[in-house]
């Protein structure tokens, strides 16, 4: 009797070790293995248990089964949270404490779900701290670009803590939140930056200030005269973002590549045109610039229009733009996220 409860116990134990290996090549399958053969129960709590003790698992292979939309995948994501203790934690601590037990894809809709449940589980043991989860997500994105822009090597001016103050004005439902906590959390990361998990290199913190391109080009302007003007382009993360120069820490401008297209186009005043379009027809694409006040407003152009040194350059730019161009709603959703955390929903 002994030997065959441990030659049952050996069995599973072997088989547990093939269904982690499974999970780590393809998690759909690997779980699929392992309620097959009796190892996990069908239930989004054990198998939430599972991937938060994360023993053997790649946690690249973790954050993907939690960012699968399909229901169940969503109630493993919403239980693996629960598991995750935030209480009298300041945020920047729970956020390294979510952020090593897997890693954060880059897809914008799985980060979404992810961060949606961390500011809900956040808000839950914490209450009072913030008005909102709307408010807790995207001081988390805000902490997570921080992050990325003090301790990254490829960014050159480092964000003051003033800068990180000002960028967060407004978006506890319209009312700042408190400088000694933003302080806080800036010299949190400053002194320590995240342990992110070194699986591969497709998250969001690692790609954010890794450009897939970036270079001079001339842009033709969207007012009366179109004028020309040379701007620094940087191509990450599916957005065009350009700067006046190299070193500004702020882009002039913002343009967000889903429903976008792009043609190459002959231009009497310049060479090696190409010009991008908003591929639903609208007369105006969805992008945003600063003004000479310093103040964000919405473009006004119906097309961009670039202009690149030579032909090379041009068949470079219109090869990595195309590579970029999404239909992905990141930036929508983020930044629709910031207006709502910074809407005061008292006063409508």
């Amino acid at each position: 009797m002994d030997n065959d409860e441990s030659s049952k116990t050996g069995s599973k134990s072997k088989q547990m070790n093939t269904g982690r290996k499974k999970f780590n090549m393809d998690p759909k399958k690997g779980i699929e293995y392992l309620i097959e053969n009796e190892l996990l129960k069908e239930t989004p709590e054990d198998v939430a248990q599972f991937l938060y003790k994360g023993e053997g698992l790649n946690k690249t292979a973790i954050g993907d089964y939690l960012g699968e939309k399909k229901d169940f995948n969503i109630k493993v994501l919403e239980a693996f949270v629960e598991r995750h203790e935030f209480k009298d934690m300041i945020l920047v601590q729970a956020l390294r404490q979510f952020l090593w037990s897997f890693r954060l894809p880059g897809e914008a809709q799985k980060i979404d779900r992810m961060m949606e449940c961390f500011a809900k589980r956040y808000c839950e043991t914490n209450p009072g701290v913030f008005e909102s989860t709307d408010t807790c997500y995207v001081l988390s994105f805000s902490i997570i670009m921080l992050n990325t822009s003090l301790h990254n090597v490829s960014v050159k001016e480092k964000p003051s803590l003033e800068r990180f103050i000002s960028m967060n004005r407004g978006i506890n439902e319209g009312r700042d939140l408190p400088d000694e906590l933003l302080k806080s959390l800036y010299e949190s990361i400053k002194k320590e930056p995240f342990k992110i998990p070194e699986d591969d290199g497709n998250d969001l913190t690692h790609t954010f200030f890794n450009p897939d391109r970036e270079g001079w080009l001339m842009k033709q302007g969207g007012g009366r005269y179109k004028n020309w003007k040379r701007r620094w382009f940087i191509l990450t993360d599916n957005c065009l973002y350009y700067f006046e120069y190299t070193t500004d820490k702020e882009p002039r401008g913002i343009i967000p590549l889903e429903n976008l297209q792009i043609r190459e186009m002959e231009d009497g005043k310049k060479p090696h045109c190409f010009e991008l379009y908003a591929a639903d027809g609208r007369e105006i694409i969805k992008a945003c610039k600063t003004d000479a006040d310093g103040k964000v407003v919405e473009g006004k152009h119906n097309i961009y229009r670039m202009s690149a040194s030579t032909a090379e350059e041009k068949e470079a730019w219109i090869k990595s733009i195309t590579a970029s161009i999404s239909k992905d709603p990141f930036y929508d959703m983020l930044a629709a996220r910031k207006k709502k955390a910074s809407s005061n929903i008292k006063d409508s």
